[in-house]
């Protein structure tokens, strides 16, 4: 009797009798158990009480945390109830969940180690293949997360961005709560029809309690906020904003460089031979643009010697580009100042664009004119998608991580396991969900 109580409190189960304890041939640790009274014959999804139906399919294991280095298996009889609600069904077991071949405790480890870990030491450390982590994680994730409609209470401030989680332009959005930098919805695809299924998910209360919405520049997160929220700002990711203007001077930088290479090339070639002293020395201004990315996209105060030379270079040999530059530099201090000194400063930008003669910043200021009101927004309330981008970054990691994902119903139970605030403890640190409803 003392060797059983001791058994069962090392396994941690609940409401189970173990009957005998066995070794298996390779040499692993099998329990046989059964249910206590009170838990025999109730139904595996509901756990209600059910007359028995049949034997089932007779003795099944379970596999539990393994004792030091020998795996452990708990065996039991299933048999079927006839449930009211659900039919035919396996009855349920108090250490496990319905459909699943581990405890509860085994689980948790489980899904712990793969939030933590990489696919490698989880497969290795939990000795199972990896494609039976996936499955582990959803049900964890079901049972943890029973109310997730609960985290769109009080939304305030909430950030939409998509992101590539595989090649072929497949994407997912993310929406994160500013407020507490968790996420708080994922979803397959991304455009209008996905960012309105968030929508549809809320109640009136709840669309009306958010007040701003911070994201790139695409025209569906408009038109969403326009259609659910209309009391909503939109505030636009500065680094977007910056990111545009850097787009149109790299055009303005390779047509510059398109421009010195056909220049050099219409030049008379040097005949062969050493050059006399008075041969004037080979055009580098083509060369010169063409290695300049980093030194034109840099803010001047963190530019090294080398680079501040190039600038230097570029203003004197050619002063289209240099042109350019220096608006770029102007538009990406306007998210520096306040709200009126910004406004100010952005104004003075557009004009400028307006009569500048550079094709790409022309049609970049009429860009910004289009999103004006929302990058005024972003110079009151100071909301960028930094929070989400550094998300993103880590939903990118955990894919890496597990060398990718075949299912992506796994791959967002996994990014809400890790990015949302539902916390995976370990079996000794907190309570085990045990609930099949």
């Amino acid at each position: 009797m003392l060797t059983k109580t001791i058994l069962k409190k090392a396994l941690n189960v609940k409401h189970t009798a173990i009957d005998n304890v066995t070794f298996g041939s390779d040499d692993s640790i099998i329990v046989r158990v059964h249910p206590t009274k009170g838990e025999q014959c109730r139904c595996g999804k509901c756990g209600r009480k059910a007359p028995r139906y049949d034997a089932g399919s007779g003795i099944r294991r379970w596999r539990t945390c393994d004792m030091n280095t020998h795996k452990t298996y708990l065996e039991s009889e299933v048999y079927r109830v006839n449930c009211p609600e659900h039919g035919v069904v396996a009855c349920a077991v108090p250490w496990a969940r319905h459909d699943s071949a581990f405890t509860y405790d085994f689980e948790h480890m489980t899904a712990w180690v793969a939030v933590n870990c990489s696919r490698k030491v989880t497969a290795e450390f939990m000795r199972i293949s990896w494609n039976t982590v996936g499955p582990i994680i959803s049900r964890i994730r079901q049972d943890a997360d029973f109310d997730p409609k609960s985290r769109f209470d009080g939304l305030v401030n909430i950030g939409v961005d998509e992101t590539s989680y595989k090649k072929g332009h497949k994407y997912i959005t993310v929406i994160v709560n500013h407020d507490t930098g968790k996420v708080i919805w994922v979803h397959e695809g991304h455009g209008k029809g996905v960012f309105s299924l968030f929508f549809k998910q809320l109640t009136k209360e709840q669309r009306a309690s958010i007040q701003l919405v911070s994201g790139d520049g695409a025209k569906w997160i408009q038109s969403c906020i326009d259609e659910y929220c209309p009391d909503a700002e939109r505030c636009i990711d500065p680094f977007h904003v910056v990111q545009w203007a850097m787009e149109a001077l790299d055009k303005v930088r390779a047509a510059a460089w398109n421009d010195a290479r056909k220049k050099v090339s219409s030049e008379t070639k040097r005949k062969p031979g050493r050059p006399s002293g008075d041969t004037p020395k080979p055009d580098t201004t083509a060369k010169d643009i063409k290695s300049s990315k980093f030194a034109l996209g840099k803010a001047p105060e963190n530019l090294t010697e080398k680079q501040r030379a190039k600038l230097e270079l570029i203003a004197r040999k050619d002063n289209r580009l240099y042109r350019a530059y220096l608006p770029k530099e102007e538009l990406r201090l306007v998210f520096h100042y306040g709200l009126d000194a910004g406004k100010e400063q952005l104004n003075r930008f557009i004009k400028w664009a307006q009569h500048c003669r550079i094709p790409e910043f022309v049609e970049l200021q009429r860009k910004i004119r289009r999103h004006y009101d929302a990058i005024l927004a972003t110079l009151e309330h100071k909301l960028s998608n930094a929070r989400i981008e550094a998300v993103n970054n880590k939903i990118k990691l955990t894919i890496r991580m597990a060398y990718g994902f075949r299912n992506i119903d796994n791959m967002m139970d996994m990014i809400m396991l890790r990015c949302s605030d539902i916390e995976v403890s370990l079996p000794w640190k907190g309570q085990i969900l045990t609930h099949t409803c």
